[in-house]
């Protein structure tokens, strides 16, 4: 059993058998048929893997959609867009639907507050410049750019970046995490970031740490999560490798990752989305 899958079946136990859940209140989400979308929750989760020593964090208990995941990490960093017609257009990812604000878009948030401050340059050149400057963050939890529209506010909403000797660290800063659902989808898109950045400033993809403020299952999700912990994990060992010559941030694509070693067990699950 990897890593990854140790800490998920915990993670998931811990939350079925002494999560908090939110029934006693008001909550934000809902299902499409109205229905307030309650959740059991830990708080103040935290994940630590060692890229450089073959650590990632990407389940085998269920498959994961990297692919896409990759690929909303490129809408948000490369892109900068905040427009779900590109989303959609370039990239066939349609789970954003659901928070449009009216104007095709999710409002000022993610790619467009990356490209508002200017974010990801600034990160890149802070690197290259100043590698062992502790200033190195990425934040997109801005309160103007809330103020400016509505939309949801950003999940991973913060990134954090240190060079240690020939290696880059990052840790992913997360407020919120919808666990069966985005769990390890969030993991290994900022794995893949990592290894982009990583590759566009010249270092090799360190150590990537996940801290999550309040991990949850949603309560239509508790049978699925109970199933998933029946499961025999794979005994391979998945990494993710990017592979090309590039070193332009912007030049990355899809095509340049693999997967490697990567059998998750079958079928998927279904779940019901809270919004």
């Amino acid at each position: 059993m990897t890593k990854a899958d140790i800490l998920y079946v915990n993670n998931i136990k811990e939350i079925i058998e002494d999560g908090y859940s939110t029934e006693d209140g008001k909550v934000r989400p809902h299902y499409k048929d109205g229905t307030p979308a309650h959740t059991l929750f830990i708080t103040q989760v935290y994940e630590k893997y060692d890229i450089s020593k073959g650590e990632f964090p990407i389940t085998t208990l269920r498959p994961t959609a990297w692919k896409s995941g990759i690929k909303e990490i490129l809408w948000i960093y490369q892109d900068q867009s905040n427009k779900l017609e590109v989303l959609k257009n370039k990239y066939n990812i349609h789970w954003w639907d659901d928070w449009n604000v009216g104007d095709g878009t999710i409002g000022q948030r993610y790619g467009a507050t990356v490209k508002k401050y200017d974010l990801m340059n600034k990160l890149l050149n802070g690197i290259k410049d100043q590698p062992y400057g502790r200033r190195h963050i990425i934040d997109m939890y801005q309160y103007s750019d809330f103020e400016e529209t509505k939309g949801l506010h950003p999940c991973a909403f913060m990134t954090e970046w240190s060079v240690r000797g020939e290696y880059l660290d990052v840790t992913l800063i997360q407020r919120s995490n919808d666990y069966l659902v985005a769990g390890h989808i969030n993991k290994i898109q900022y794995v893949a970031l990592l290894m982009m950045v990583a590759k566009a400033t010249g270092y090799k993809p360190g150590i990537f740490a996940h801290h999550i403020q309040n991990l949850h299952i949603y309560d239509r999700h508790i049978s699925q999560a109970k199933e998933l912990l029946q499961r025999k994990p794979s005994d391979k060992n998945p990494k993710l490798i990017l592979d090309t010559d590039k070193t332009n941030f912007y030049d990355f694509t899809l095509d340049d990752f693999k997967m490697v070693d990567y059998e998750p067990i079958k079928p998927q699950l279904k779940f019901e989305l809270a919004i």
